[in-house]
């Protein structure tokens, strides 16, 4: 049997624990960098395989497994994030989350489950592998990233190569991507602008901050049409604002935050020196003071060509040519697998995952709390992962 029929006829098989994991962890999801549980059943799930398994401290959860190979050869990373969003889920599920106040709502449940998958495939062609696979289950994706500190603990030695799939509300089964630039940076804005309180009936003698917050935030959403072209666009939303506690008191201060995406490190350097003169410059028209921060969170998730075009060839191979295709526009979100792609050349691919009967264009994103994932995808997703894999470490 060829290989990519015999990855496809195993993974089939996996299907059922494949699925039963994903919607054990659906039900009990955790957030943030401490996932004991869900670090428990996937150490769990891998028991049975010969691997070397490095699982992180209470504090930091991760999981490293490494499978060698029968011969020697280069040695390729999947990644797979564990972590959960704290949002109260919505869906109905008969195995939506039981924690309150928290959701898997960006499919990281299904990712961990794919990278299992990926694994038992794998572990049972180890005869056939010349080279290693490392297998990177990441914990606080969605709290800072725990793809750097793994980095720092020498999680890319010696690796050559590295792939990530996320799911995506789309088409089921449809993988795809693209060269460069993939999804954007994201970087926060943080702006204090400091004024003198008064009484709301006299605000002659204050000086309101809140008028000149309130300039600043139209100016941030006017600044990055003006400012940057629309072939390397910026996205810039201003997503909190605090200012006095009750309704006749002008405040000492108030303080908004913004979040931004970007999809080049040009823009990023410009946003960094720009804002702040910015907001200074406002803050000051209006006798006021503004302490701004601003934060690189992400870089830019940028694929190497020649592994972007490697992964739809791939799998155009293995599913056929009208389930990998080429993605015709990078995506404002951001990904901590950017850190893993500014060391080693890779590629991170989508999946579509919209259920049968929900049209994609109007489905639920990701991040919403009635956003809803079709796991029927989870064996193509642990083949698509496996193959990858082998298309660089593979000997007959």
């Amino acid at each position: 049997m060829p290989v990519s029929a015999s990855i496809l006829a195993d993974s089939a098989a996996l299907r059922p624990d494949l699925v039963a994991l994903r919607r054990a962890l659906h039900a009990r999801p955790e957030a943030g960098f401490a996932l004991p549980r869900t670090q428990r059943a996937v150490l769990t799930a891998l028991a049975s395989l010969d691997l070397e398994v490095t699982p992180g401290p209470p504090g930091f959860t991760s999981i490293v497994a490494i499978l060698r190979g029968a011969r020697p050869g280069p040695s390729v990373l999947l990644r797979a994030d564990m972590d959960a969003l704290r949002v109260t889920e919505e869906t109905g599920l008969p195995f939506a989350s039981r924690t309150p106040g928290l959701m898997h709502a960006c499919g990281h449940d299904l990712h961990t489950a794919a990278l299992v998958g990926a694994a038992k495939l794998l572990s049972a062609r180890r005869d056939e592998i010349a080279g290693s696979v490392v297998f990177m289950f990441e914990p606080g994706e969605e709290a800072g990233g725990g793809a750097q500190r793994l980095i720092s603990e020498g999680v890319l030695s010696g690796v050559e190569a590295a792939y990530g799939i996320h799911v995506l509300p789309g088409r089921a089964g449809v993988f795809t991507t693209r060269p460069g630039s993939v999804m954007a940076g994201a970087s926060s804005l943080t702006v204090r602008v400091l004024g003198r309180s008064g009484h709301g009936s006299r605000p002659h003698q204050a000086v309101d901050p809140v008028p000149a917050a309130a300039q600043i935030i139209s100016a941030l959403h006017t600044y990055v049409t003006r400012r940057f072209p629309v072939f390397d666009p910026v996205a810039l939303s201003v997503t909190t604002m605090q200012a006095s506690e009750i309704i006749n008191a002008i405040p000492d201060e108030a303080t908004l935050g913004a979040t931004i995406r970007a999809l080049s490190p040009e823009s990023v350097e410009i946003l960094a020196r720009e804002l702040p003169s910015l907001t200074s410059g406002i803050a000051s028209a209006f006798g006021c003071r503004a302490e701004t921060e601003f934060r690189s969170v992400y870089p830019v998730t940028s694929n190497a060509p020649e592994a972007a075009a490697r992964a739809l060839t791939v799998l155009s191979d293995l599913f056929g040519p009208e389930r990998a295709v080429p993605l015709e526009h990078p995506i404002m979100a951001s990904e901590s697998f950017s850190a893993v792609l500014n060391e080693v050349p890779g590629a991170f691919l989508f999946l579509g995952t919209t259920p049968a009967g929900t049209d994609p264009d109007t489905a639920e994103m990701n991040h919403s709390p009635r956003a809803v994932f079709d796991d029927n995808v989870l064996p193509d997703q642990a083949a698509a992962l496996a193959t990858l894999a082998l298309s660089h470490l593979h000997h007959p």
